[in-house]
């Protein structure tokens, strides 16, 4: 919960003062810096094997540098309310993914993943446009990017010591997200749209340090440490507490009845995908 409340007020700092003003691969760039720095001092490479540091390394590539990319372009496409409320796919993605591992498949998935969509079109029925079905389809790859961190964090904690000092090795994930972060910026960032005002870097060096060096390693130590459905459920309890950061304090002139209309089918399309969950769980009990 306590990142919950941190990582709110992210979306709206992202979209009021850095979206289409500050670079997004710098963006970017800035915040995996500032976080990998929180925990190079606290490195013990030792306490890791090769495989091991590698794992984790790819896992903040994805997790935090691919996935970001996706994020902070999704905010040129579509407004906070919105990149809000398609983040609610996660826990499905969460979900497949298990599948996935398993082999197996669950067709009542593909269900709520179309009513998702049709919550998605209510919000913007009219005004759909192609970037706003692009901002849709960039936020999932951030979602499913998240997803993937998620799961294979998990994983990789279940095959190591439970005594493992975590913030000795954690500094090897961020060297990951690094290594796609730099590279990016150094292809595709446009250097005549840096940051120019105290707030923008005071911006950006919240979301590094906090958000990021803090909210990223406690978020993945809560992560080992709970289900697999209590994890699908904290990943979308971030929603109700960005959109009301956003509303009340940025966007109050927002189109209320339409983003809770919409709000509302996704969240039938998440309350079917969790009593299918609940159902499945009871059948094999």
């Amino acid at each position: 919960m306590g990142v919950t409340a941190l990582w709110a007020f992210s979306f709206s700092l992202i979209g009021v003062y850095l979206a289409g003003q500050v670079d997004s691969y710098f963006a970017v760039l800035v915040r995996v810096t500032l976080a990998m720095l929180v925990f190079l001092p606290f490195l013990r490479p030792s306490l890791l094997r090769g495989k091991q540091r590698l794992a984790l390394m790819a896992l903040g590539a994805v997790q935090l540098g691919i996935m970001y990319t996706f994020f902070y372009h999704s905010f040129l496409l579509l407004s906070v309310p919105e990149v809000l409320l398609f983040t609610i796919f996660t826990p499905v993605y969460i979900a497949l993914l298990d599948d996935l591992m398993f082999k197996r498949f669950t067709p009542i998935y593909l269900v709520t993943a179309i009513l998702a969509v049709i919550g998605a079109g209510v919000i913007r029925y009219d005004g759909i446009d192609s970037g706003f079905w692009l901002g849709f389809l960039v936020v999932q790859g951030a979602n499913l990017c998240f997803a993937i961190g998620q799961v294979g964090y998990r994983r990789l904690a279940a095959d190591l010591p439970p005594t493992l000092a975590w913030h000795n090795v954690f500094g090897w994930f961020f060297i990951g997200a690094m290594l796609v972060a730099l590279p990016a910026f150094l292809l595709f960032g446009n250097t005549t749209a840096l940051p120019s005002t105290p707030v923008q870097w005071s911006v950006l060096a919240w979301l590094g340090l906090v958000a990021s060096g803090v909210g990223y390693f406690a978020w993945n130590q809560g992560a080992t440490k709970v289900d697999a459905g209590t994890l699908a459920i904290m990943n979308n309890a971030l929603v109700p507490a960005g959109l009301v950061v956003n509303l009340v304090i940025w966007n109050r002139d927002a189109d209320i009845d339409k983003l809770l209309l919409g709000a509302a089918i996704m969240a039938a399309s998440l309350w079917l995908n969790h009593w299918w969950l609940q159902r499945r769980r009871v059948i094999s009990a």
